[in-house]
């Protein structure tokens, strides 16, 4: 990477974009709402059951433009969803003032490891016992998901879910490999404890991105 690409890439002006799809968001509150993905490269929360390990180098994906993603996003959707990877380990407060520009909603979905940057609509904070997120995204997160691969991930999430604001939604969610084992596990506890929802990889189900 050049010099002044770098540079407009630290100023979150150009993006390590991995890839970018119109589709139907598959999990959360927002799950049956058509959107626009944004998936930008780089993340090093390293989770072992991650399905997109090839976002984690961002060095394999070529830094693009930003006015040029919005302008594809602004043909397809209101909603516009930037994941990675871990897009806060990218500044995204150009990108997301371009897209708002444009009357686009802007969510995020961020494991909150690094500092919040952006302007946002929707935040969905799902933490990763590798790396916890930071103090200062908790009380900013809209939504709260927790992914449960094991018995001893509902513990976690209470423990999360404790640090959020009242405003936020909370969610578990089975990881995919273990849904099976899982998912009745989750169906039981949330009827004990309602303020839990359930959230499921519906996009896996119907075979779409």
């Amino acid at each position: 990477m050049d010099i002044k690409t770098k540079e407009l890439v630290d100023k979150g002006i150009m993006l390590p974009l991995m890839e970018e799809f119109y589709t139907i968001q598959g999990e959360g509150n927002h799950t049956g709402t058509a959107a626009y993905f944004i998936r930008v490269g780089g993340c090093d929360v390293g989770c072992h059951w991650c399905d997109v390990k090839e976002s984690w180098n961002a060095d394999l994906h070529l830094p693009t433009h930003a006015d040029t993603i919005v302008n594809n996003a602004k043909k397809y959707a209101k909603t516009i969803v930037i994941t990675g990877g871990e897009p806060l380990m990218w500044d995204m407060q150009y990108i997301t003032t371009a897209l708002q520009a444009q009357g686009l909603k802007t969510h995020i979905e961020t494991s909150g490891a690094y500092p919040l940057s952006g302007q946002w609509n929707w935040i969905c904070l799902s933490p990763k016992k590798t790396k916890m997120p930071l103090d200062e995204i908790y009380p900013e997160a809209d939504e709260l998901k927790m992914i449960i691969h094991n018995k001893s991930d509902f513990a976690l999430a209470e423990a999360e879910a404790a640090k959020v604001s009242d405003k936020c939604t909370l969610y578990l969610q089975p990881e995919w490999s273990k849904k099976e084992k899982m998912t009745p596990l989750i169906v039981a506890y949330v009827m004990e404890n309602p303020q839990w929802k359930i959230s499921l990889q519906t996009h896996k189900y119907l075979n779409i991105p």
